[in-house]
């Protein structure tokens, strides 16, 4: 299906999105769609998908004029869009997430429903489980089902939005092979990312976005240089790592043992010093997220110690860690972190506690929001809705409400769905913060990024943990190994 978006603009308030973009994407082609964070992407194919309507401008599927009133409409018309978190319901098995938006719904006839999902699993390779809970799947096996679905639905032109942030490299590989056959079906592809190496892998064409505007497309084979020159105006300098003095304790973990619904992690042991970056590499779900969250409190351990100097917090409220100094910054922004519908005033004033009592202090809730979105270089007003904000401006909102003095940070994912300048001006304000004695736990699925920031790396497969290994000291095909279970 060939796909025109013709003079769109779209505004939020006093922030511009999209100011005349034009965009034609033929028929059997995978379109790359860059652009730093808050360019203008996600916006742009929200109004193509029916999530939200243009101020102005036209869209024309097959050269007839279309304005989707609703995400169902833009499916009815052949257009389905894959987000970077997926659009399903984890209490639901697979089958009957597959089913959603069907004719019948879940009350269609299941041994039909379940052939067509075999079908296309076994089209693509591959494996879900049609009575597994969604809730227990990886992102990439929610990933892969969110696809099943829109092709069934009968969409003839995909989009996804930053699909390979938090997946694995097989998982990935195998939504690459997906998506070329796709194309080489006739089907338009649309795929927003930051990631040249991606996009110069996967896409026949590109388009880049910055600030609003569309400033350049390009025919494969693309110039790593030139996309980056289009995406921010100039070369970007490589980030440096100060060296740091690291000395002191800030965390010991003894003997922990933490479980959830899907494994266990035992008898893990781990002492960060004050100035450390500790950096937990893994596939998504093989404990990461579950050590730092009985670190941070969420998560009472069934067994250990976990002393923030010589006071042990184990099975303490999170409360207790917070006030400890731990702080936790989750991968799910707007579920975890944030609240949505609230502005951005409104979490500093709750955050910072702007006031006095059940009294808050708003002129000086709004004084302290100003400061903060200058500091923080935040696109947007302190009446902005953080759901409205762009994934990097949601993540420097995240960073400017944590408490100026920490012992310890735990980042998931810091730099997730994140373009090259916003990651790094995330990581020098983490670093900045190193530099005060904070100890930095983070999570990364990108292994050069846990390499380049990490003083150690612990490495998770499977509920499995090894012993912390110096970064400098491994290589990435050793890292590799170690998430794959070899030598754990």
């Amino acid at each position: 299906m060939k796909i025109e978006l013709v003079n769109i603009h779209k505004r939020y308030g006093a922030v511009v999105a999209n100011e005349g973009v034009n965009l034609t994407i033929a028929a059997g082609e995978i379109r790359g769609l860059l652009g730093e964070n808050g360019a203008g992407k996600t916006t742009l194919m929200r109004i193509l998908s029916g999530y939200t309507f243009a101020d102005a401008g036209r869209i024309l599927l097959d050269g007839v004029e279309h304005h989707p009133s609703s995400p169902a409409d833009a499916i009815r018309a052949g257009v389905g869009m894959l987000h970077q978190d997926p659009m399903d319901v984890p209490q639901l098995s697979v089958l009957d997430n597959f089913g959603l938006g069907q004719s019948g719904g879940l009350y269609r006839r299941r041994r039909p429903m379940l052939a067509s999902l075999e079908h296309l699993c076994q089209r693509f390779g591959f494996k879900l489980d049609p009575e597994a809970v969604v809730g227990s799947l990886t992102v990439g096996e929610r990933q892969q089902l969110e696809l099943a679905r829109l092709l069934a639905l009968g969409a003839r032109t995909i989009i996804l939005d930053e699909p390979t942030t938090g997946i694995s490299a097989p998982q990935k590989a195998l939504l690459f092979d997906a998506l070329k056959h796709l194309a080489q079906e006739g089907l338009s592809v649309v795929f927003v990312s930051h990631k040249l190496d991606e996009v110069q892998s996967l896409c026949d064409s590109v388009t880049v976005l910055r600030k609003g505007r569309n400033v350049g497309e390009l025919e494969a084979p693309f110039d790593a240089d030139g996309l980056v020159h289009l995406m921010f105006g100039q070369q970007l300098p490589a980030g440096a790592r100060p060296v740091v003095p690291i000395d002191g304790g800030a965390l010991e973990v003894r003997q922990l043992s933490v479980r959830d619904h899907r494994l266990s992690l035992d008898g893990v042991d781990l002492h960060v010093r004050r100035g450390e970056v500790l950096g937990l590499a893994g596939l998504e779900g093989s404990g990461q997220q579950l050590l730092m969250q009985a670190i941070a409190g969420i998560v009472r351990p069934r067994a250990g110690s976990i002393l923030l100097g010589t006071e042990d917090l184990a099975g303490r409220p999170y409360g207790a860690f917070r006030d400890r100094g731990v702080a936790l910054v989750p991968a799910a922004r707007l579920e975890e972190g944030m609240i949505p519908g609230l502005s951005l005033r409104e979490h500093f004033a709750l955050c910072h506690h702007c006031g006095h009592g059940l009294v808050l202090d708003w002129p000086a809730a709004d004084s302290l929001t100003r400061e903060q979105i200058a500091a923080f270089h935040i696109v947007g007003q302190p009446l902005t809705a953080v759901d409205k904000l762009s994934g990097g401006n949601q993540q420097r909102a995240l960073l400017a409400l944590l408490p100026a003095e920490l012992t310890v940070l735990l980042l998931e994912h810091p730099t997730r769905g994140l373009d090259v300048s916003s990651a790094q001006w995330i990581w020098s304000n983490l670093l900045a913060r190193r530099e005060r004695g904070t100890a930095l736990i983070f999570t990364s699925t990108d292994l050069d990024e846990l390499l380049q920031y990490s003083d150690r790396i612990m490495v998770f497969s499977g509920g499995r943990v090894s012993a912390p290994v110096d970064a400098p000291t491994v290589t990435v095909q050793e890292l590799g190994y170690l998430i794959g279970g070899r030598g754990l």
